[in-house]
């Protein structure tokens, strides 16, 4: 595959510089008016999701897990924690990681923690005080982390007990459907593939992407640093754009199916479903 340029190298380098050194800053606290419970602020979103128990969009963010009604009103459905990776797994079960509340005694970096009401309270599993994960990928009946504040991906099978595989400058992680070995991170030198579950990585592959999201074998579906969207129906190995999601520099990618697609970017969180060829706002960016 033909390289990118060195400016579009160096432009995914800056936004992965830029999203890793935000989300440092982020673990302090950041002051931000968190809004009313009805009309909450929203200055980052971390992560995606759509709860099969009430089919309604959960956005993770800075100022807290946010839902979204099919009218398009908005709430925060706990409290003002930043909530860092994010991922839902089962009906009212979400998984998630980063910094509590400015109020909190909780740990600086709450490690892995779960919620079993769609995100109203949450109970840290395991890595409280030690570990930031800013992706979080389940699959398999695993959860494959990318613990931020070591640069490992670490992968678990029963929530609490970890297993330290490769050491990388990743900004994303996505696994295969169908292969539990087969792991893709998003990289400054583009996609970088494991074939033995994360615990080596080729080099990047040099197609420069942001976030990557994986529903089925024939459906990889990643974003660009400038917000173009990308499909791959071989596991990464050739791409093709689909579109584009509005609103700039791109913030979460989650593909909940080959044709319905969730995307925050710095205009707000969009919602696609032909497979990314137009979009739709689901919620606008408040700060």
């Amino acid at each position: 595959m033909k390289k990118h340029s060195r400016p579009a190298a160096a432009v995914a380098a800056a936004v992965l510089a830029a999203v890793l050194t935000a989300c440092s800053a982020e673990a302090t606290g950041s002051g931000a008016d968190p809004g009313s419970a009805t009309s909450p602020t929203i200055s980052h979103v971390h992560g995606l999701g759509v709860d099969p128990a009430d089919g309604r969009l959960y956005v993770a963010t800075h100022e807290g897990v946010v839902a979204v009604a099919p009218d398009g009103s908005a709430r925060r459905v706990g409290d003002t924690a930043d909530y860092m990776g994010f991922t839902v797994i089962g009906p009212k079960t979400f998984l998630g990681s980063g910094h509590p509340a400015a109020d909190s005694a909780d740990h600086g970096n709450r490690g892995l923690i779960r919620s079993t009401d769609s995100g109203r309270t949450w109970q840290t599993l395991s890595l409280g005080g030690t570990t930031d994960f800013h992706s979080l990928t389940y699959a398999h009946q695993t959860v494959y982390g990318y613990d931020s504040t070591t640069g490992t991906l670490r992968v678990s099978t029963d929530l609490r007990t970890w297993d330290s595989r490769a050491r990388l400058a990743a900004l994303d992680l996505a696994v295969s459907p169908e292969e539990p070995d087969r792991v893709l991170a998003t990289t400054e030198d583009g996609v970088a593939t494991s074939a033995d579950g994360g615990r080596t990585f080729g080099a990047g592959n040099g197609h420069l992407l942001a976030y990557l999201s994986w529903p089925t074998a024939d459906a990889l579906y990643g974003v660009d640093p400038s917000g173009g969207l990308h499909r791959s129906a071989d596991a990464g190995r050739t791409w093709r754009r689909t579109g584009t999601v509005p609103g700039g520099q791109p913030q979460a990618l989650t593909a909940v199916s080959p044709e319905r697609l969730l995307a925050a970017t710095a205009g707000g969180v969009y919602e696609s479903r032909d497979g990314g060829r137009t979009f739709e706002r689901r919620l606008p960016m408040s700060a």
